[in-house]
């Protein structure tokens, strides 16, 4: 049995404990689908890349700035965990297997005519496959909170799981994420920013 959560927690874990830059006030746990994402035969493919932002970063912007929370404006210097794009990547040969033994078909479709409402709001979950990964980086987020890891290393910092453009579930994977509020700041700003 495959248990990709295990695989995502002990490889993100290694590779942010190596992290020791001073002023680390975010991490970023990116789940995003892209049509030119691919991995064998299968396009829109999910990667999960990871990475941080330091006061010095965004210039110690103010607590709700958008220059402060949005990914945007980050230094975009992530380490991919699952990268479709490389083709000897470990990551995406293990989600692919746990897709497969979870009976999860059709990975990168998304039926258009259920991703918007009636007043073209994005409704949907991400293509095939998307919300599966996310729920399982959420997990992992939330074990590494849960244990103190986090606030060890760094303080009460949050972990913010996002895709590029906030979609709806931006909100709920970053809360679960944080069982402590952690992200509590993050989510005051996406609100103010972006009235979710």
């Amino acid at each position: 049995m495959i248990n990709l959560e295990n695989y995502l927690y002990e490889k993100t874990k290694s590779i942010i404990m190596e992290w020791d830059e001073a002023g680390i006030y975010a991490i970023s746990f990116l789940v995003y689908a892209n049509e030119a994402f691919t991995y064998q035969q299968h396009k829109n493919v999910s990667e999960f890349a990871i990475s941080y932002n330091t006061e010095k970063d965004c210039n110690c912007a103010p607590k709700f700035s958008e220059e402060r929370w949005n990914y945007a404006f980050w230094r975009q210097e992530t380490t991919h965990i699952i990268n479709p794009n490389e083709d000897d990547n470990e990551g995406v040969k293990i989600l692919f297997d746990w897709y497969k033994e979870n009976k999860i078909e059709n990975i990168g479709f998304e039926d258009s005519s259920k991703t918007y409402d009636e007043n073209m709001l994005y409704i949907g979950m991400g293509p095939v496959g998307y919300y599966d990964l996310l729920t399982a980086v959420v997990n992992v987020a939330k074990k590494m909170q849960d244990e103190g890891f986090i606030a060890d290393k760094f303080g009460n910092i949050p972990i913010i799981v996002h895709d590029l453009e906030y979609s709806w579930y931006v909100k709920d994977a970053t809360s679960h994420a944080n069982p402590n509020r952690e992200a509590d700041v993050f989510l005051e700003a996406l609100k103010s920013n972006y009235d979710t």
